[in-house]
């Protein structure tokens, strides 16, 4: 334990909700919920107005539509989300260069690594500064833990929450944690706190008292141990600036059960191809290819199997997922199907089988084409599919400028035209497939104006405004309900 509260923890407040917020003025003050938001999706973030309702995260989203149906139910958008932590994290990268990023809106930072005295006022003079540098870069707000612990600063960063700051001085820590539930403490999931439960231990004090044999007894060597040492406060863990991944996968929820056996394989495929690409996005390559079914009746089952060397060939991964498919029955229906690949590393073996299997395919494609007659065939174009438009998601009008999808359905998609420096905007309906409308990109949450908005004339104007004749403000298909 460090003699001086020199580790942060900054988590950001309700990110995904909070950067919709921000981004939205007409949301500001209301309840949002982030994530899928078909009828099999689940809540990612929710804003603290719905939270007053009941949901939270990793809720499914219908039941949280039964909890707060006036919410504004969306679409995530990974891009923004993104270009927020950057600078975020450009942020705590000012203030050591041991910075260890747990996702996209929390990390830890060492401090002491950095040159902050260790005295107690000079790190919180540097929370507060954080907390107000966030706010001025990014509009956003975050909760600024302080201890001479990881552990201990990502309790402080809770208990400050929403934007606040909280110092766990060195010396309280068993104090602090007396009280507080087995489920405070890391590693501490519903499996082990019921086992903890049953053996008439509900409190980090209790834990305590129990002393480390019977822990060790009740949850093994490894974990009892670790459970004991948190539960006194004791955590010599690093801020570690790097963290290797030990997997990369991706995953589908169905909104319909999959019942066709071929329509299984053409899913498992698209997912091994998307699964490469963040693969190789990463500068990585695996050995051990996984497939994750889960079925009707939520039954999971996952399948591997281990190559012979690392290898980010979509053909390898591909036919490895396909024949992991063979041995899992799927008749009764699937309701998600996932593919990943572990056992990373830095570079490849190729696989001479599957270059020669590709080299087979390759030569018997040509042989194929010129056993019809030689001559070049032009395919005929596939009917293309209906614009899809998620609530949401960033739009521009050739005509209006900048808004974001509210709702789509029948035919008809109701754009609010607003940035997140504007007055509440204007909602608009459209056919879904007017050519005036396309997809944007999301703009900056601060310092931006009408300059930086996607059109020359964004036209966003407040709702106190009347509207102009014949002008379309119906609420076909709305996704957000008037509030």
């Amino acid at each position: 334990m460090r003699p001086a509260p020199t580790i942060l923890h900054l988590d950001m407040d309700a990110f995904f909700a909070a950067a919709e917020q921000a981004a939205k003025p007409s949301l500001r003050g209301k309840p949002v919920v982030v994530g899928g938001i078909g009828v099999r999706g689940v809540v990612s973030t929710a804003s603290y107005e719905a939270r007053v309702f009941g949901v939270r995260s990793a809720m499914p989203t219908a039941q949280a539509r039964r909890l707060c149906p006036n919410a504004a139910y969306l679409a995530p958008r990974f891009t923004l989300y993104r270009q927020v932590s950057e600078a975020v994290m450009e942020l705590l990268h000012g203030l050591s260069p041991l910075v260890e990023p747990l996702s996209l809106d929390e990390a830890f930072v060492d401090l002491e690594a950095g040159g902050v005295p260790p005295r107690t006022e000079a790190v919180r003079a540097v929370g507060e500064q954080l907390r107000r540098d966030i706010r001025v870069t990014t509009g956003l707000t975050g909760s600024v833990g302080l201890a001479g612990a990881k552990m201990l600063a990502k309790i402080a960063s809770e208990a400050a929450k929403p934007d606040g700051l909280v110092v766990i001085e060195p010396g309280t820590e068993r104090e602090l944690l007396g009280p507080m539930t087995v489920r405070t403490l890391p590693g501490v999931g519903p499996a082990t706190a019921e086992t903890l439960r049953r053996a008439g231990i509900h409190t980090v004090a209790e834990t305590a008292e129990a002393g480390e044999a019977e822990l060790v007894r009740l949850l093994g060597r490894a974990h009892g141990a670790g459970l004991y040492a948190m539960a006194l406060g004791r955590d010599d863990r690093p801020v570690v600036a790097e963290r290797d991944a030990k997997s990369i996968s991706v995953e589908d929820t169905f909104e319909v059960d999959l019942t066709d056996r071929a329509r299984v394989r053409s899913e498992v495929l698209r997912l091994a191809d998307r699964c490469v690409q963040r693969l190789r996005a990463a500068g990585r390559s695996g050995r051990t290819v996984v497939i994750k079914v889960r079925n009707y009746d939520f039954s999971t089952l996952t399948r591997s199997d281990t190559l012979r060397g690392p290898t980010d060939d979509p053909a390898v991964i591909r036919e490895a997922a396909v024949r992991l498919l063979e041995t899992v029955e799927t008749t009764g229906g699937v309701r998600l199907l996932g593919v990943g690949v572990s056992g990373l590393a830095d570079f490849t073996q190729e696989d001479l089988f599957a270059q020669v299997a590709t080299e087979r395919e390759a030569a018997e494609t040509a042989k194929a084409a010129q056993a019809d007659g030689g001559g070049a065939q032009v395919p005929e174009a596939e009917e293309e599919l209906p614009r899809r438009w998620h609530p949401g998601l960033d739009v521009v009008h050739d005509e209006y400028g900048a808004g974001w999808v509210q709702g789509s359905g029948v035919g008809r998609v109701t754009i609010r035209f607003e940035t997140p420096w504007s007055a509440p905007g204007r909602v608009r309906t459209f056919a879904v497939e007017d050519p005036a409308l396309r997809p944007g990109e999301p703009l900056p949450l601060v310092g931006g104006g009408p300059a930086d908005a996607q059109s020359s004339e964004p036209a966003i104007l407040p709702k106190s405004l009347s509207p102009e004749p014949g002008e379309d403000t119906g609420s076909v298909g709305e996704e957000i309900s008037k509030r």
